[in-house]
Parts: structure tokens; C-alpha cells; sequence
């Protein structure tokens, strides 16, 4: 899998390579990125070279996660990942950089990685959890046909510090 490539309408998916890391570094460093996808500290060139060596090793089998990028494969968009791959069951994770907000970048990304991991990887749900104040994140699961399951309440630690309420939205590949 590591050689992976998916397309979408205007977008490909591709492996992380090292010399995303510069692309990763400012990405990191975004304020709304680091809010809702919390690093654990400060992002330098080491860690972004670190984190875009994590994202590019699947040999455990317990994740996927692509660099998303326009068609032609260059200027890095954003990220998308399935993560917590146990079984029939993953999460899906996602971020987009400031100039590509906003124009369905996140959408398309979400919705192909589904669609390639109900189709290769069999799996049967998929959940994507946000902080109910990330409403671009609710209207990106929504439309990249995650139903709302619910709310769960102080789920988790963001880059602020403080825990959060998330809505619970799932896919399902009987969804289609």
C-alpha cells in the first residue's frame, strides 16, 4: 500500500514523502490547525520531518494517511488518514491548509479515502469525530456523507488545552 496514489475530482492522494516536511512544518504552525489537531508541543523542522515519516510507515497496519495535494501531485492541501484501522473499524482524520479552505478540498479528500477503504480494506464503519465548535468540520462530515450520530461529551484534548464535546458522525459501507 505504501505506493498508493487515489484520485479525486481536482486532487491526489499520495504517500508522504520527506520533502513534504517544509509543507508540514507551516501547516502545523497554522493557528486553526493546531487547535483542532493537536501536536503534543511546539512543531520545528525535526518533528514535521518526524511527523511525516509516522504518517508515511503503514507496516503496522493501523493506519493510512496521505498527503493531499492538486492533480498534479505538488503543492501540499492538506491531509487525510484513517487511523484506529481495527478489524472492520477505522476513524478518519483530516486537515486542510488556509488557501485551500473552503473549496471542497477536505470534502473530496474524506469521501475517496472512504470509498478506497470500504472497497480494499473491507472495512464496514468509519467515524470521524470533531469539536462541536469546528463547524467547517461538521459541514465536511456531513457532506462527505457521514451521518450525526451524537454528541460526546469533554471527549478529548485539543490544541487549546481544554476538552472539547465532539459530534460523533459515522459512515457506513452501506451507506452508498
Amino acid at each position: 500500500m505504501e505506493h498508493l496514489e487515489l484520485a479525486a475530482p481536482g486532487l491526489l492522494l499520495r504517500p508522504w514523502r520527506d520533502a513534504d516536511a517544509r509543507a508540514v512544518h507551516d501547516a502545523l504552525g497554522d493557528p486553526d490547525i493546531a487547535r483542532w489537531n493537536p501536536q503534543g508541543g511546539p512543531v520545528d523542522a525535526a518533528s514535521a520531518l518526524r511527523w511525516v515519516r509516522r504518517r508515511a510507515d503503514w507496516s503496522a497496519g493501523d493506519h493510512v494517511s496521505l498527503a493531499v495535494t492538486g492533480p498534479d501531485g505538488g503543492a501540499l492541501l492538506g491531509s487525510v488518514s484513517l487511523h484506529q484501522i481495527h478489524g472492520e473499524n477505522a476513524a478518519m482524520g483530516y486537515w486542510v491548509v488556509p488557501g485551500a479552505r473552503g473549496r471542497g478540498v477536505a470534502t473530496r479528500a474524506v469521501d475517496r479515502l472512504s470509498r478506497w477503504a470500504f472497497d480494499e480494506l473491507g472495512l464496514h464503519r468509519i467515524e470521524l469525530c470533531h469539536a462541536t465548535a469546528n463547524p467547517a468540520s461538521c459541514r465536511v462530515a456531513e457532506r462527505a456523507g457521514y451521518r450525526a450520530e451524537g454528541t460526546l461529551r469533554e471527549s478529548f484534548r485539543y490544541g487549546d488545552g481544554r476538552r472539547h464535546d465532539e459530534h460523533l458522525h459515522a459512515r457506513l459501507a452501506t451507506d452508498r
